[in-house]
């Protein structure tokens, strides 16, 4: 039989990809490196607006050297709270110039789920919009007894809207809110001399603590390291083989992992030029790329199933795109093949994680992922040279291919652990070997396809719910005795948030107002779109509820 350290999957890559990368110390040091060859190249757009190298270099010198002056040192955290906005950047390397780490959150987060990251992390600094830091997150930040440091970005010279469309891009500065200094001001401030911390990081020092949620349903760090973000950045360069300078459109999130790899961390690899807009509203989106033709972009399946649909999308809108992938959430095949037919580019699928810092698995430019015959399944793709991923059975043996089992990955891209949880680190990387805790197999070509998830983890357009989460917010409602949340099939999202829950004697709430009521508590993303009301939820003979009799009613 053939082993998957065999590495069958090389076959369905060409000479170029199938090369060893041999990726700088960190995306710093790549930045640092097109400043150089490229210092009036546009290094991110903005609507109107533009920054070269030479400008982003400089500004974000002033967000270090601001840092550096207020007591932030070598290994610190920052939480950055931003849309895909040149702040976002910004502040990102400012960060990692004053030698921190980069701790992205994504602006949707309500004050509770701000307050365990900047107690779990013990975060020195926070950069947001002036609307978050005066709507919640000052009063979290005082409770947060690390935090001392506060940047704001202008919400509203970011979000000019006039018909739904973002129509400034010019980066204005603006009063400081109460308790916070503007980061703009800080970044323009005349005479500020360059932090020197950054040049010293090494791709073993962390870049990113990136919450995601494991077995246990609380919110874990994943400690993504320089390196392991410069490897998978000079993968994605060197697979993709895209003109130096080219454009990358930031499709997907930047605070998401693959945003921040396949987008940022890339196109700073290759010289480019990142094109933001802000956050995903189709039309808007639609005219970016008219603006700006650009030659790739990486976004979940929900984002071109919203494309698709907007009544004024054309071939033209795609036209300049050289390759565009897709991850984070199910691409159904059918979907594949309309987009294709409708627009022109074939849509590359992808697999990854948060804790293999994005990709470690992807269909290679110029060929088409294959269906598999019994299941219906669209292969996510293949691993790149580097990369080992077995299919494995509950004792980590390999499966034969074919079989189903749990995907384990080891490679450059893979994290060291979660942050300062040793024991968590060792249940999920037994030996550097991430198990994913997804179902998938491999054919004999080294295709692998993803069937379902071992854990009950709910994936909501490519963000990542943990049941319990919602069920502690539903326990806070007085009328609740009992809840249960389950994922349920969603033709857009993939899946959506469901919960089944029942009420203490006397009460009779509507369900849509237990909806409204985690609606206002947590992300839109993780509230229920469907509350369901029963007697009693099925549970085991010592008491625990069954969320798997709960999925299959669903």
């Amino acid at each position: 039989m053939i082993s998957y350290r065999d590495k069958p999957w090389l076959g369905q890559l060409n000479d170029a990809q199938r090369a060893p990368v041999q990726p700088p110390p960190s995306t710093l040091h790549a930045f640092r490196a097109a400043v150089r060859a490229a210092p009036d190249r546009t290094a991110l757009a903005y609507f109107d607006g533009r920054l070269s190298y030479a400008d982003t270099d400089a500004l974000s010198d002033g967000i270090a050297a601001h840092l550096t002056a207020r007591g932030f040192r070598h290994g610190d955290r920052a939480a950055v709270m931003l849309q895909n906005t040149p702040h976002f950047v910004l502040a990102l390397l400012g960060v990692w110039k004053a030698g921190g780490v980069v701790v992205p959150v994504n602006p949707m987060y309500k004050s509770g789920e701000m307050r365990h990251i900047l107690d779990d992390a013990e975060v020195t600094a926070v950069i947001c919009a002036d609307r978050t830091w005066d709507g919640f997150l000052r009063a979290t930040a005082a409770e947060a007894p690390s935090v001392r440091i506060a940047l704001t970005a202008h919400e509203a010279a970011l979000q000019t809207r006039n018909d739904a469309r973002v129509l400034r891009g010019d980066l204005p500065a603006a009063p400081s809110p109460e308790g916070a200094d503007d980061l703009l001001t800080v970044a323009r401030t005349a005479g500020t001399p360059t932090a020197p911390a950054g040049p010293d990081l090494t791709a073993d020092d962390i870049a990113l603590i990136s919450y995601t949620s494991g077995t246990s349903g609380t919110p874990k760090g994943a400690t993504n390291t320089h390196g392991n973000i410069s490897y998978n950045a000079e993968r994605q360069r060197t697979g993709l083989a895209l003109p130096d300078g080219a454009t990358y459109f930031a499709l997907a999130p930047l605070f998401h992992i693959t945003g921040m790899v396949c987008q940022l961390a890339a196109c700073i690899a290759n010289t480019g030029t990142l094109a933001l807009a802000y956050r995903f509203e189709a039309g808007v989106v639609l005219d970016a790329f008219l603006e700006h033709r650009p030659a790739y972009t990486v976004g979940p399946s929900t984002a071109y199933m919203a494309l698709m649909a907007h009544p004024e999308a054309g071939r033209d809108h795609f036209a300049s795109f050289q390759a565009m992938s897709s991850g984070g959430a199910p691409l159904p095949p059918a979907l594949v093949e309309k987009f294709r037919t409708g627009f022109g580019p074939y849509l590359h699928n992808g697999y990854g994680l948060t804790e293999c810092t994005a990709p470690c698995a992807s269909v290679p430019p110029g060929r088409k992922a294959p269906v598999d015959k019994v299941s219906g399944t669209l292969a996510v793709g293949v691993p790149g040279p580097d990369t080992v991923v077995r299919i494995i059975d509950e004792n980590g043996a390999d499966l034969p291919f074919g079989e189903q089992g749990e995907i384990a990955v080891r490679g450059p891209q893979v994290v060291p652990g979660y942050w300062r949880r040793p024991d968590a680190t060792a249940a999920a990387m037994p030996d550097g070997e991430l198990r994913t805790g997804d179902i998938g197999f491999m054919d004999t070509d080294g295709w692998l396809y993803v069937v379902d998830r071992k854990k009950d983890m709910i994936n909501a357009s490519g963000f990542k719910v943990w049941p319990r989460e919602v069920e502690d917010v539903l326990y806070t409602h007085p009328a609740v005795r009992e809840a249960a949340v389950v994922g349920v099939p969603d033709a857009y999202r993939g899946e959506s948030v469901k919960a089944y829950v029942s009420l203490r004697p006397g009460t009779a709430p509507e369900p849509a107002e237990l909806a409204a009521y985690c609606k206002e508590r947590l992300a839109a993303y993780k509230y229920p779109r469907v509350v369901e009301i029963l007697p009693e939820l099925p549970k085991t003979a010592s008491g625990k509820i069954l969320r798997r009799e709960l999925r299959h009613r669903a």
